[in-house]
């Protein structure tokens, strides 16, 4: 498996100002999360597209797709993604080369798991595990 960037997040304390931005910077196709039966616990999610996806949401062609989301705290920075296949492993893995895991393993009902982490250096990314 590549370890690769599948997903970005990026914060905004507007997600309405911040999907205008970006989408009369990039031309990126920017929605809300409308899951469909599903009610929505919590925090606002907007889908973000820089290249067309399939009917899972995954890319059709080179690229990374990813999403906003409000602000959760000051200084909460971008969010980069990485594939793994397996989040336990390498969380685990994570914290024995001297990082932390900062927000336990979260299932995404029908796509899969992340867990958030910290490298040795303080920089948060994420662990995404595909389980769809």
């Amino acid at each position: 498996m590549d370890h690769t960037v599948v997903h970005f997040e990026i914060p905004a304390d507007d997600l309405r100002r911040a999907a205008a931005f970006y989408r009369e910077l990039f031309g990126w196709g920017i929605q809300r999360w409308e899951p469909a039966g599903e009610e929505r616990e919590g925090t606002e999610y907007w889908l973000v597209s820089t290249v067309p996806s399939d009917e899972q949401g995954r890319p059709t062609r080179a690229g990374v797709n990813g999403g906003m989301m409000p602000r959760q705290h000051p200084g909460h920075a971008p969010v980069t993604y990485f594939s793994v296949e397996s989040v336990d492993d390498y969380a685990k893995k994570v914290v024995k080369l001297g990082g932390k895991v900062v927000v336990p393993k979260t299932p995404v009902p029908g796509m899969g798991q992340f867990a958030w982490v910290t490298d040795t250096e303080g920089n948060t990314f994420a662990l995404w595990e595909t389980t769809a």
